[in-house]
């Protein structure tokens, strides 16, 4: 049973989560210093992608209390290739001030390597990068506006099972892209069927969970069509963070399952096919991968196994007694594995 939250605080005065499910929009007011659970366990993040069927860029700033991430990725797809820089800094605890809602406020990172800012101008949102020696004794630098093109946006809010772990996602797809990057001289243009997602998630973690996420954003026979999907995100009994963006509207999805090849050794194949499919037969997607964007953290007790991949989606997504097809867009999947 999917429910669909109500407006209100995120948390009751005890620190757990008042109602769990999904919504449209950012309907429950989060508070940093309502939280209960220890500090150490807050994990606060914006992240953005942005691309289209050439090339793509990744941009991360969190603050996970214990550490911090700055963190660029480029990657190319017409010569498959990717190039990640990443900066961490410990016991963050809070001081980068990350926005409680996607709707105002401004993130900003700054560091004598690496500056990111992500603010609110007018009705867009102003992506601005810059990182020393990103690629050998290149600099990188981008500056893109993002402009949303869809009203709705999928949002939930589920438990864990610990007292007071909470997780509280949005994920904004279809964001219109206008700007570019550049890597040393080569310039990238980021317009023209560009588009970007925002994930913003606000929570309190468990030590150890996996997740898979898939994303896409794109036009296709003249229409802009998107999808979230994914599952792992604490307790999704009462609300799947499933949901298919078509023709202005967004459609809730029920479950999804990632069925990743397996190999000889019996571990994830991720460079062969995936199938992304749902039991009740309204999702078959058939991912082909061109590249895995793989990071492998190790800090003592906290690791992290990331494997984001890149490529291509073919298939299709019922809405209603309507089929839509879904022929060779390039979006990502993801499965990662967190000790932290």
């Amino acid at each position: 049973m999917q429910n669909k939250l109500e407006p209100g605080n995120l948390l009751y005065s005890d620190g757990n989560l008042a109602e769990s499910g999904y919504a449209f929009s950012l309907v429950k007011t989060y508070n940093r210093n309502h939280i209960k659970a220890n500090k150490m366990r807050i994990k606060e993040w914006d992240y953005y992608y942005i691309g289209n069927e050439h090339f793509g860029v990744a941009l991360t700033v969190a603050d996970n209390s214990y550490m911090s991430l700055a963190s660029i990725s480029f990657l190319n797809f017409d010569k498959p290739s990717e190039k990640t820089k990443s900066f961490i800094k410990f016991f963050s605890n809070g001081k980068l001030n990350l926005p409680s809602t996607s709707v105002t406020g401004d993130v900003i990172y700054k560091s004598k390597k690496c500056n990111i800012s992500f603010k609110h101008e007018g009705n867009k949102r102003h992506i601005e990068a810059k990182m020393k020696k990103f690629d050998d004794d290149k600099d990188f630098r981008c500056d893109i506006y993002l402009e949303e093109t869809n009203k709705d946006s999928m949002v939930i809010a589920t438990p864990f099972k610990k007292d007071k772990h909470f997780y509280y996602n949005q994920k904004i797809n279809l964001l219109r892209s206008s700007g570019y990057v550049k890597i040393g001289d080569e310039y990238f243009d980021f317009n023209n069927d560009t588009y970007g997602v925002l994930d913003w998630g606000r929570g309190v973690w468990t030590y150890k969970n996996t997740w898979y996420w898939s994303s896409l954003s794109a036009i296709h026979n003249g229409k802009r069509i998107g999808f979230n999907l994914g599952y792992g995100f604490g307790d999704t009994s009462n609300a799947s963070e499933n949901m298919f963006f078509y023709n202005d509207r967004a459609y809730k999805l029920n479950d999804v399952h990632f069925d990743i090849p397996i190999d000889k050794k019996g571990n994830d194949d991720y460079l062969k096919p995936w199938k992304i499919t749902s039991s009740d037969g309204t999702i078959s997607l058939l991912f082909t991968p061109i590249i895995n964007r793989h990071a492998n953290t190790s800090l003592v007790i906290l690791k992290s196994i990331q494997n984001q991949v890149f490529g291509r989606f073919n298939g299709y997504i019922c809405i209603g007694d309507e089929r839509i097809t879904v022929s060779n867009l390039l979006g990502f999947a993801e499965k990662v594995v967190n000790w932290w």
